[in-house]
């Protein structure tokens, strides 16, 4: 009895019993901390580290969540093993935005009837309203994007893009709203076609496009809320510059991307002359906005809140032998019009025999009030490269697509731009998931090291 009195009376068992009740003082507060970090919203216990942001919320889906009215339902239709963390965390985050977004898992092999009740397969996001009874989908491929390329030259599949926001926005906007736009793009003067990142901006926007021979298809469809001519190589026939005008005093919306040819357009240029807009011989360079030492290749100043809105400072477009404009009188009193890309002061206009310094315009709008309630609108600008894959594939940071669409929306008072770029994967992931991924570091690997310290530190001091 004496030896176990004196045992406890030891100084060593001070110390020693002294560092067991740290550590056990050290564990409950890892647990109590693990315990509230869980209950925390996504968004405050997932820190994203990575160098693209990828699962960062932009502003526009701030926006379009924080305006929510009605009520949103988020199913996720795949077994719990195959839902990818990455994914869940994002569309979590979403949830704990706004109380009109619900989220539920739904086991396909529990309940195969969901597979059939939405249309879709496993491994699918169904977003759904019932106000507006609108429903649609997306995988999770569409997701997490796999870089096709490496597959077919190395036979490994390597993740290239993460494209939750621009799906989950897309989706949201979509099954809340009822508004529906058809963009039709033209046919028959060489026109390039628009790329498929454009094409699938489009679509995340909502729109609807199609194709239209103007001559061989009787005309502007009417169901046409944008006419897009991109980089058209051969002229407007007369009968296609009048269907045009005609458009255009029905209050009709055109955008024209000019392209890279030697012929002559006089039609294209003559519908053009009536909004002010005049094409000038050659191209437009810039000696101090410039990529390389190329004046050709021209960072043009963008102006316009409707145009650079989502744009910041520091970012810039890029475009390569851009046609260069001025801007003069319309020939209506009712017509107006702006630059809304233009050179530097540094401008030059190149043709084969000379050079001229200016400040050129490299892309205008013009606007022309029909009456109280309907407004025609011209965009040209002056090269279809800023929308184009060599560039935009190629300087991922570059602005040119927000741009781009930012042009596209401002045709309509009732839409805004959420087409949002998917993020780059090619950066290594290092973002910091909830703190329950790391249950067993706090619980179990950190609290023991310390018991063994501790322990190991009593024993020393009990032979001392």
């Amino acid at each position: 009895m004496n030896r176990i009195k004196k045992l406890f009376t030891d100084k060593h068992f001070k110390h020693g019993s002294y560092s067991i009740m740290i550590s056990v003082i050290v564990i409950a507060i890892v647990i109590v901390a693990n315990m509230i970090l869980n209950q925390l919203p996504a968004g405050v216990r997932n820190i994203d580290m990575t160098s693209t942001k990828i699962y960062d919320i932009g502003d526009t889906s701030k926006e379009v969540i924080g305006k929510l009215d009605k009520d949103v339902k988020i199913h996720i239709i795949a077994e719990e093993k195959n839902i990818d963390t990455r994914i869940s965390r994002f569309i979590e985050k979403y949830a704990d935005m706004s109380d009109h977004i619900s989220v539920e898992t739904i086991d396909p092999v529990l309940h195969p009837s969901v597979l059939e009740k939405y249309d879709v397969s496993e491994n699918s996001i169904v977003v759904s309203c019932d106000e507006t009874g609108k429903t649609t989908s997306f995988t999770f491929s569409d997701v997490i994007v796999f870089d096709q390329m490496s597959y077919y030259y190395y036979g490994q599949y390597k993740e290239s893009e993460f494209d939750g926001e621009g799906q989950l926005t897309s989706a949201i906007d979509y099954v809340i709203n009822d508004t529906a736009k058809k963009i039709y793009t033209t046919e028959g003067h060489g026109e390039s076609s628009l790329s498929a990142t454009v094409t699938e901006l489009i679509t995340k926007q909502n729109f609807e496009t199609a194709s239209v021979n103007l001559l061989s298809d009787g005309g502007i469809p009417k169901d046409c809320d944008l006419l897009i001519i991109n980089a058209p190589t051969s002229d407007l026939a007369d009968d296609e510059k009048e269907m045009l005008t005609e458009y255009m005093d029905g209050g009709g919306h055109v955008m024209i991307l000019l392209g890279m040819t030697e012929d002559e357009l006089p039609n294209l240029e003559a519908f053009m002359k009536i909004y002010g807009m005049t094409v000038l011989p050659g191209y437009a360079a810039d000696t101090a906005r410039c990529y390389q030492n190329n004046p050709l290749a021209v960072f043009p100043e963008m102006t316009g809140s409707d145009y650079t809105e989502g744009i910041s400072d520091d970012t810039l477009a890029l475009i390569l032998n851009s046609k260069a404009m001025t801007l003069g009188e319309p020939e209506k009193d009712t017509i107006t019009n702006e630059s809304m890309m233009s050179t530097s002061d540094s401008g030059l206009l190149l043709t084969e025999e000379s050079q001229e310094e200016g400040t050129y315009v490299l892309g205008a709008v013009a606007e022309d009030a029909i009456d109280d309630d309907t407004t025609a609108k011209l965009i040209v600008l002056g090269t279809s490269t800023l929308i184009d894959d060599t560039i935009t594939k190629s300087f991922t940071n570059l602005s040119n697509l927000t741009f781009f669409m930012n042009a596209v929306t401002s045709y309509f008072d009732d839409v805004s731009n959420i087409s949002i770029e998917a993020k780059s994967l090619e950066v290594a992931s290092n973002t910091i998931p909830a703190a329950g991924t790391y249950a067993v570091l706090f619980i179990g690997i950190i609290p023991v090291a310390v018991l063994v310290c501790g322990f190991v530190l009593w024993l020393k001091r009990r032979k001392a």
